[in-house]
């Protein structure tokens, strides 16, 4: 054994050939990759049920346009599933707007739902 390890050379991994590094790396990104891609799978999917709740509640068939966007001045809870839970200083895209003082909004998670215009800051 020690004859073993008195011929094997030692090399700091610095200066290993930068093909065995690329190898590494590239296998170290594949698996990173593939739950990326699954975590924005899974993501799209939840969006895409929210928006066919949407349609179906708000009976909403229309393209969904973002006419523009607002942040939330305050923190609304929702009243009912067709109002749309805000927290303070949250992004909202602007779909639609109703009759009366209410906007259709959608935040970043995909969800849809009237706000009052109050509540909302317009750039």
């Amino acid at each position: 054994r020690e004859k073993d390890d008195k011929y094997k050379t030692w090399m700091p991994k610095f200066l290993m050939a930068k093909e065995d590094k690329d190898q590494r790396k590239s296998s170290v990104d594949v698996e990173r990759n593939i739950f990326k891609v699954k975590s924005n799978a899974e993501k799209s999917k939840k969006m895409e049920k929210e928006e066919k709740f949407f349609r179906e509640t708000f009976m909403y068939d229309k393209e969904i346009k973002v006419i523009n966007t607002a942040t939330a001045e305050c923190s609304v809870p929702s009243k009912s599933r067709v109002d749309l839970p805000v927290t303070a200083g949250e992004q909202l895209d602007v779909i639609d707007v109703t009759e009366g003082n209410t906007v259709i909004c959608r935040n970043s998670e995909g969800r849809y739902g009237y706000v009052l215009v109050e509540h909302l800051n317009f750039r």
